[in-house]
C-alpha cells in the first residue's frame, strides 16, 4: 500500500507492506555512500540489511533512549559525516524509532544545508506518528524538541512485520498516539480500541493513524493552525515526561496522561477503559509546581498564553489559547 503525502518542498511516499525491509532497494536508492543511524535497542539485523543494499554503508549505533537527542550526538553524527566526505549527493538512512528518526532527520537537515532523508520506523509509535510530517528535532536540557528543523523525509517504509521484536510496553506506548488521533479525528478508529483485538488490527490502526496525519500535515505543514491538534495530550505529557527525567515513563505514556484532563468527563470515562485495556497509565504522582514551570517552556506558548487542544466528543476537537495559569488547575488531578 502506498500513502502519498505532499509538502512544499516536494511530494514523498509512505510504503506500508510487510517485510518491505527485506527489498529496500527497490523503493529507495541507496547506490551511494548512506550513513544509517540506528540504536541499541534495535536488531542489529535491520541496519545490517539495509546496508546490504547500500554501495558504500556506515552504520552509526547510538545508545537507547531520548537522552541520544542531545547536542553531543548530533554533533557525532555531523562528524562521521564530515570525516567520511559525505556530499549532498548522498543519505542519510534512520533505522529505529522515534528519538532515531528525530535525530537522523535533524542531521540530515543540517549536514551541508540538507541531504535525503530516508526513515524506517521499527516501532509502533514511530510507524504510527513521527516518522512522518517532517519534523525533526533534538532536546535541550529538559525541554524537548525545542532546536529542530521542518524537513520531510524522501520515504519512509512501514514494515509491520518489525514490530514482532518489541517489547508488550513499547506497543502500548506508541499506540497511545493512534488513541490521540481517534479522539481528536476518529471516531470509528477509536471503537476499534475499544471493541476489538488489537493485534487483529494492528496494521489497519497503523493505516488509519498515518492516513488522518497525513491530511492534517499536508493541510498545515509547519504547524501554524490544524496540526496543532497533533499536539493533544502534549503539552502536560512533555511536562510531565521531562519532568520524570525522560527514563521513568515512555513518551506515550506521559500522552496518555496528558490527554485525561484535556477531555470531558464524558470522553474520559469512555478513554480510561481503553487506556488501561492498552496497559497505560490513567494516574501519576507529580510535583505540579515542576511540571508546571517545564511547560512554561513549551513551544505551543505565546506570551502569557498557550494553544491547547481539548475533546468533548469523540472524533471532534476544540483548539483555544488559554493563560499559562490556567494550566496549572489542569495538573489537580495528579495531586
Amino acid at each position: 500500500m502506498i500513502i502519498p503525502v505532499k509538502t512544499s518542498q516536494f511530494d514523498y511516499e509512505i510504503v506500508i507492506e510487510k517485510n518491505c525491509l527485506q527489498k529496500a532497494d527497490k523503493y529507495l536508492n541507496l547506490n551511494r555512500k548512506v550513513l544509517i543511524i540506528t540504536d541499541s535497542g534495535v536488531p542489529e539485523d535491520y541496519a545490517k540489511t539495509v546496508a546490504s543494499f547500500c554501495k558504500e554503508p556506515i552504520i552509526k549505533t547510538v545508545p537507547q533512549g531520548e537522552g541520544s537527542k542531545s547536542l553531543k550526538v548530533f554533533e557525532e553524527l555531523q562528524i562521521s559525516l564530515m570525516e567520511n566526505n559525505f556530499s549532498r549527493c548522498d543519505c542519510v538512512v534512520a533505522v529505529g524509532g522515534g528519538v532515531v528518526g528525530d535525530l537522523s532527520g535533524f542531521a540530515a537537515a543540517c549536514y551541508m544545508r540538507g541531504i535525503d532523508f530516508y526513515n524506517i520506523p521499527t516501532t509502533v509509535l514511530s510507524q504510527v506518528d513521527s516518522s512522518i510530517g517532517g519534523k525533526t528535532a533534538i532536546n535541550l536540557g529538559k525541554i524537548k524538541n525545542i532546536v529542530g528543523a521542518f524537513y520531510p523525509p524522501k520515504k519512509v517504509l512501514i514494515d509491520v512485520s518489525l514490530l514482532k521484536t518489541l517489547p508488550a510496553r513499547q506497543v502500548s506506548n506508541g499506540l497511545a498516539e493512534a488513541v490521540k488521533m481517534a479522539l481528536t479525528s476518529d471516531s470509528e478508529l477509536f471503537e476499534i480500541f475499544e471493541n476489538e483485538n488489537i493485534e487483529n488490527n494492528i496494521e489497519k490502526i497503523i493505516e488509519k493513524s498515518l492516513r488522518i496525519k497525513r491530511s492534517v500535515v499536508e493541510e498545515d505543514e509547519k504547524e501554524t493552525g490544524l496540526r496543532k491538534i497533533l499536539n493533544f495530550g502534549h503539552t502536560i505529557g512533555h511536562g510531565i515526561e521531562s519532568f520524570e527525567n525522560l527514563s521513568s515513563l515512555y513518551h506515550g505514556e506521559c500522552v496518555a496522561l496528558g490527554m485525561l484532563p484535556m477531555c470531558s468527563i464524558e470522553v474520559r470515562n469512555r478513554l480510561v477503559p481503553v487506556l488501561k485495556k492498552l496497559n497505560l497509565p490513567t494516574e501519576c504522582k507529580i510535583d505540579c509546581e515542576k511540571v508546571f514551570e517545564i511547560m512554561t517552556h513549551d513551544k505551543k506558548t505565546k506570551g502569557s498564553l498557550v494553544t491547547v487542544v481539548t475533546v468533548d466528543k469523540i472524533g471532534e476537537f476544540n483548539l483555544s489559547d488559554i493563560p499559562v495559569s490556567d494550566l496549572a488547575q489542569s495538573l489537580n488531578m495528579f495531586k
